[in-house]
């Protein structure tokens, strides 16, 4: 049960107050001075405070009131304060209101308006204190996360990539194959940095492949060496990427492009840590852990009889997906200042373009439009234009009206789109009306019957 402080020198009001909230299962604590209640506040969890603004005999100043509504701010600066008085001042319940009081009620009062008010200003309290906790916990969290692993100076905020980043540190130490899911450009390379990086194999090599990056007839000589002659322009024997691994970890990206006869041989390594050269017949034996990654659909490169289902399994035992950065927008502007580096700041509206864009390029994308930005703007402020990102479209009603709102051949941007555009053109209304295929006496129409006002 909610329990609510009453501060009144009145014995009446405060009786009456309690027999309301009484009647709203609301309990109530009673003090009949700003003493008596700031002890009561030391004392009992409380969550709310309905305090007098006058104390002493004749006194009609509000002076104690508000000198007890700054003790209470002060000590509790997150409890809502509802001030009631028979005496109102319009300046001093302004002043109050901007200094964090939750409501000035005049004396006698609703009935009706003062539960609700009390029952909202709860609710809403309650609301704080929760979402409040809840960032403790996650600052918490991230605090530990950092000080026991090294994250290989891994940028986010999102607690999508964070559950991602925790995941990874949980099964770096096990030596069980993970697989790294993701679209291209969303970080998976730095996932597979930071299990390395906390792995028992830290100390050891670790060797990057990128299976996309080869012809497929070299991608078994470059996994696990060749013999001199074992292919054209082989003239010497070369060591492969698991001899080069022996003692570490292989990170194999691009999974999904190992031929099918490189998958045999994979596996085979996989299962037994042997394998032999290209052109030999002596096998090797190393001890490796393998970390894989792919934006490909691997479930359905099986069904496609493209990629091995044992090996899929095998790569498989625990598998990681980063989320696209679309699906993480609290990492877009974290990643956007630290792309920039020191010195360079977001305008609001450029903060608020990165936000909407759709980032089909991911991470990848995002840290080649802030390098551009940060080498071709004008100065450490980094405005809209410099972003160079393309105008969003402007979104069409699936139906057209009559009048003004269905010229323009039907294109009927909404408030948000409008808004937007102003934003992007700084103000600017032929810009923006050109953006949204509007002329500008169509976009100063509907400007005004939506109330928009320019930037």
């Amino acid at each position: 049960m909610p329990t609510v402080l009453i501060i009144d020198d009145n014995a009446g009001v405060a009786l009456a107050l309690d027999v309301l909230f009484s009647l709203h299962d609301i309990s109530t604590l009673r003090a009949a001075s700003p003493q008596e209640g700031l002890h009561l506040l030391a004392r009992h969890p409380v969550d709310l405070v309905l305090q007098d603004m006058n104390f002493s005999a004749d006194t009609t100043s509000g002076e104690e009131g508000v000198a007890l509504f700054r003790a209470i701010r002060a000590r509790h600066p997150e409890l809502p304060v509802i001030l009631l008085t028979a005496w109102t001042h319009l300046d001093a319940a302004v002043d109050l209101v901007k200094a964090g009081a939750a409501d000035y009620l005049a004396k006698p009062w609703n009935d009706t308006r003062l539960v609700a008010t009390v029952n909202n200003l709860i609710a809403l309290g309650q609301a704080r204190r929760d979402l409040a906790r809840r960032e403790q916990a996650e600052q918490r969290q991230r605090r530990e996360l950092e000080a026991g692993h090294d994250l290989r100076g891994m940028v986010w905020q999102d607690p999508a990539t964070e559950r991602v980043i925790h995941l990874a540190c949980q099964v770096a130490r096990a030596d069980v194959a993970v697989l790294i899911s993701g679209p291209n450009g969303a970080g998976k390379e730095g996932i597979a940095a930071i299990i390395q990086a906390n792995s028992a194999v830290r100390d050891g090599p670790y060797v990057v492949l990128n299976c996309g990056a080869l012809p497929a007839e070299l991608i078994e000589a470059e996994l696990f060496g060749a013999e001199a002659g074992a292919y054209t322009g082989a003239t010497r024997a070369r060591e492969g990427k698991f001899e080069a691994a022996d003692g570490g970890t292989l990170f194999l990206d691009e999974i999904g492009n190992l031929p099918l006869a490189g998958q045999m041989k994979l596996l085979r390594v996989l299962e037994t840590g042997r394998f032999e050269r290209l052109g030999a017949n002596r096998e090797r034996q190393v001890k490796v852990r393998v970390i894989s990654a792919t934006n490909a659909d691997l479930p359905a490169m099986i069904r496609a009889g493209t990629f091995r289902e044992d090996l899929f399994y095998r790569l498989n035992v625990i598998e990681l997906k980063v989320p696209p950065l679309a699906a993480r927008p609290a990492d877009i502007v974290p990643l956007a200042h630290h792309f920039l580096g020191a010195g360079k700041q977001l305008h609001a509206a450029a903060q608020a373009a990165l936000l909407a864009h759709g980032w089909p390029g991911n991470v990848r994308e995002l840290k080649n439009v802030m390098l551009r930005a940060g080498l071709l703007a004008r100065s450490d402020l980094i405005q809209l234009g410099d972003l160079g990102l393309p105008a969003a479209p402007a979104p069409i009603s699936a139906t057209t009206t009559a009048g003004p709102a269905a010229d323009d051949a039907g294109r009927e941007p909404d408030r948000d789109a409008i808004g937007l555009a102003l934003a992007r053109a700084g103000g600017v209304v032929a810009q923006a009306a050109a953006e949204l295929g509007l002329s500008r006496q169509a976009l100063y129409r509907r400007m005004e019957r939506l109330g928009i006002v320019r930037p």
